[in-house]
Formats: C-alpha cells, structure tokens, sequence
C-alpha cells in the first residue's frame, strides 16, 4: 500500500493536487461492486490531506475560465449539502443521509465543548451503523472527529470511498461550513481539515476532465 500526503492551502489547492495525484499515481482497476460497476476506476491507495485553511472562499473549485471546464458543484449545491450534512430530513429516495447520524452528535459537541472545555479526545462523530454493511451503497463518510487546539476548532475526516470530482467538493464544502458553526457555537477559532481516505478515485468517465484541470490537454 502506497501513503500519499498532500499539504494544501485550501479547498480549491486541495482538489487540484488530488486529482493530480490521482493522475500520477492511481491503482486503476474494474470496479466489481459498488457505483459504477463494469467501469474503471483510479484511485489512491491511502491518503492524508492537510488543509490548513479550508475558510478561504470560494468554498467549491475555482476553475480558470480558459480551461472552459464547468465546475463539478456550485456554492449553491454546496449549501444545498450542508442540510444534508446536518438535519436528519431524508427524501423517499434515499435509503440513509449523512445528517440522521450526525445531527444529534453535533449537538452533543457542541455542548461537551461549552459545558466541560477543549481539553477532550472525545468529541468525534460517527457515520453509519452496523446495519450499514448490509445496504447496496453504504456511507461513504465514516468519521468527523475534532480538536480544539491552539484556540481554533480542527476536523479529521474519514471517508472509506471518495469520488475525487464530484464528490470530494461538495463534500469538503459542507463539512468547512459545518465546522465554522460549531466554531462560533463552542467560541473557538475555523482551523485546519485533515482528510484521509483508503478510496480517494477518480471514474472513468472523469479521466478527460482530470486531464484538462490539470491542463494536459
């Protein structure tokens, strides 16, 4: 298993040198279960991804106009996300949201850091259940843990599988946005996202588009 560490300055920097490392040095396979099933897949081995300040706007990938690429989600899809991320409202079509997990334990993080202090190991969010295994399409988001070090609220996010161009921004996006509420709520500072993942990909039907991003085409 090859470990790929990507040092960013912010989301947009993030997403760029991902998909660059992708490009260069991704495990391309069939996919035999899962999105996309009889397609090819390149994806990282095991990656860790700083961002130390994922507060920057815009939020979602800045692309230069010249490349006449349109951006895989916009701010507006982005904020759309967020209430997935944080309510527990679930569409007839959807068989789980990230926020029916997550919403009773934001509250929860929220008040742990007012009423007992910063000074815990504890405040980390699970997503899924056991019963999760059992689902056609599982969660992909598995973990927020935080920090509140050196005066300002950190995340380290886990993600067991990560679609690299569509996924990854919206996702970042609405998890940056969720961290700065909880910030204010607890009174500490926006700090850094370190992101990690063993599925970092890119689909097939994304190669094109990767390669014109990174203006190999």
């Amino acid at each position: 298993m090859k470990l790929t560490q990507i040092i960013a300055r912010d989301l947009t920097d993030a997403w760029f040198q991902a998909i660059g490392a992708v490009v260069k040095d991704g495990y391309e396979y069939v996919i035999e279960r899962g999105s996309y099933a009889g397609t090819r897949r390149r994806e990282l081995d095991f990656v860790t991804i700083k961002i130390e300040h994922p507060g920057t706007r815009p939020l979602v990938p800045d692309i230069p106009p010249h490349l006449g690429l349109t951006p895989p989600v916009s701010q507006d899809y982005a904020e759309d996300y967020l209430r997935y991320l944080m309510t527990s409202e679930k569409q007839e079509n959807e068989q789980y949201t990230y926020g029916e997990f997550l919403e009773p334990q934001i509250a929860e993080v929220i008040r742990m850091y007012k009423e007992e202090g910063y000074e815990t190991n504890q405040a980390c969010m699970a997503v899924c259940d056991p019963k999760s295994i059992f689902l056609e399409d599982p969660p992909c988001l598995r973990q927020i843990d935080s920090r509140v070090r050196y005066g300002k609220l950190h995340f380290v996010v886990y993600f067991r599988s990560w679609d690299l161009w569509g996924g990854f921004p919206a996702n970042l996006a609405g998890i940056q946005m969720m961290k700065e509420y909880i910030a204010d709520e607890i009174g500490a500072g926006d700090g850094e996202i370190i992101a990690c993942s063993k599925g970092l990909h890119l689909y097939e039907y994304a190669w094109p588009l990767a390669n014109i991003r990174l203006g190999k085409n």
